[in-house]
């Protein structure tokens, strides 16, 4: 008889930024529930490459499940980010029309916006959006000003939602690949690269593999066709040429190129949509980049003044179909929540509530649930640029990445955490090491030295292996 790994309540499937707020929901209501992450650490996959904008719903598809859940956790970032020092940068957006055509689209994309409940939309006109951004290009005629939309730390949000299920006696494995499923009298189990594990309810968050998961046991209801967003990062010093998230009238097929400050004090352009059949690799095109380049200087002319430090890529679990995929299976004690594409960051939470109810009106009561009393905050580490940072605070054991700032002390204690790193680029995407514009080359040899052993991968000058 196979031994098991772990006996529990609930299984989250996937760690992305979906996966880890669904994670946190149930140990918060007091399930005994794992977390299984493929990947050497949350967000591996889909999860951690997007534009990190914190998205009102003013363009979603009215009466939708993705606008509810965009705007339930949108509602929830603002009404928590605080007590988890996580950082909220007010940036507002402004849709700008550039042509005529884009200009008679206006008012519908306000009528919307106004459908949706994000009464505070307003058109505004060229005059109006040059007072606000004197830098954008020449021919502007005009726009739709969103108040509310803001930028966060994509990936410092998921973490404090893992950390505070952790808090809780939420427990995860990363590189715990599932490989197949058996329905068992009571519930599941669940064959993974670390050994069995039994569960009475399986909730399928693994984003562009979430078919494949669905197909262990069943003929799935969606197709996932990944969908390659590919994203330019320019120096920090262009990011003060733009406030507000510049965007483009969408079309039918894509919502365009942005322009965006990030929450790490850089300005991103992107992303591209391009159709792929390879759900693993985001590779990065010059060809497409130099095309990328060019549209963001046609919006923002000044940008042929400043490097492009970062390239990167991320593949979208688009579907079939446009909207989300979130399915139950009440006699068979299993909910998918697939086809969460480029508004996941914000939807999450709300997701991890709609899941929640999902579960308390359409399953019966599989295990007792024992909430705790009072919970409990994690304090995230600050990395946003526009907030005080280690740094500048006594005794740091001084800054060992010059280009991002990053200080021993904050390195070690991303290792003393409650959920600590196990890969270099959980470390990076915790602290931003290794994530200036030298990428790592006048720091790995420093960092490799404070690592030391706690890490599988090696460090070598000037390259991440």
């Amino acid at each position: 008889m196979t031994e098991l790994l772990e006996d529990v309540d609930v299984v989250v499937i996937g760690g992305g930024v979906v996966g880890c707020a669904v994670f946190r929901r149930f140990t918060l209501m007091g399930a005994r529930t794992l977390l299984l992450e493929k990947g050497e650490d949350i967000l591996s996959g889909a999860s951690k490459a997007n534009s990190a904008i914190l998205h009102t719903g003013f363009d979603a598809p009215g009466e939708s499940v993705e606008l509810k859940c965009m705007q339930d956790g949108y509602a929830e970032y603002l009404e928590i980010h605080k007590k988890m020092n996580l950082p909220l940068l007010k940036t507002t957006a402004i849709v700008v029309a550039w042509t005529q055509e884009q200009l008679e689209a206006l008012p519908g994309i306000v009528q919307k916006a106004h459908q949706n409940g994000v009464k505070d939309v307003e058109q505004i006109s060229a005059r109006e959006i040059y007072r606000r951004e004197p830098n954008l290009a020449s021919g502007a005629l005009g726009g739709v000003y969103v108040p509310g939309e803001y930028v966060i730390d994509p990936w410092s949000a998921p973490l404090a939602y893992v950390t505070q299920a952790v808090m809780h006696g939420g427990k995860y494995h990363f590189d715990c690949e599932v490989q197949n499923v058996v329905q068992a009298h009571e519930g599941w189990l669940l064959d993974t690269s670390k050994g069995r594990v039994r569960s009475q309810l399986v909730i399928n968050c693994a984003g562009n593999h979430g078919d494949l998961i669905d197909g262990l046991w069943r003929t799935p209801e969606f197709e996932i066709h990944p969908r390659k967003g590919q994203f330019l990062v320019f120096d920090k010093a262009a990011a003060p040429r733009i406030n507000a998230i510049i965007l483009p009238v969408p079309t039918a097929t894509t919502k365009g190129v942005l322009l965006c400050r990030t929450i790490f004090g850089n300005m991103i352009l992107g992303p591209t949509a391009e159709e792929q059949q390879d759900r693993n690799r985001a590779e990065v095109d010059e060809a497409v980049m130099k095309g990328l380049i060019e549209k963001g200087r046609q919006m923002l002319p000044e940008l042929t003044n400043y490097s492009v430090t970062a390239t990167y890529a991320g593949l979208r679990p688009a579907t079939e179909k446009k909207e989300y995929r979130i399915l139950h299976y009440p006699e068979h004690r299993w909910i998918t929540v697939g086809g969460i594409r480029s508004t996941g960051l914000t939807a999450a939470l709300g997701i991890a509530s709609w899941v929640e109810r999902l579960y308390r009106e359409h399953f019966p009561a599989l295990f007792p649930l024992i909430p705790t009393a009072e919970l409990r905050w994690p304090t995230m580490p600050m990395l946003s640029e526009y907030e005080s940072r280690d740094y500048s605070c006594a005794g740091n054991g001084g800054i060992v990445c010059h280009c991002e700032l990053v200080t021993r002390r904050e390195l070690e204690a991303a290792f003393d955490s409650a959920v600590p790193p196990e890969c270099i680029g959980g470390l990076r995407r915790r602290t931003r090491v290794m994530m200036g514009r030298c990428n790592g080359f006048f720091c790995s040899n420093h960092v490799a030295e404070i690592v030391g052993e706690r890490l599988n991968n090696s460090l070598v000058v000037g390259k991440v292996k």
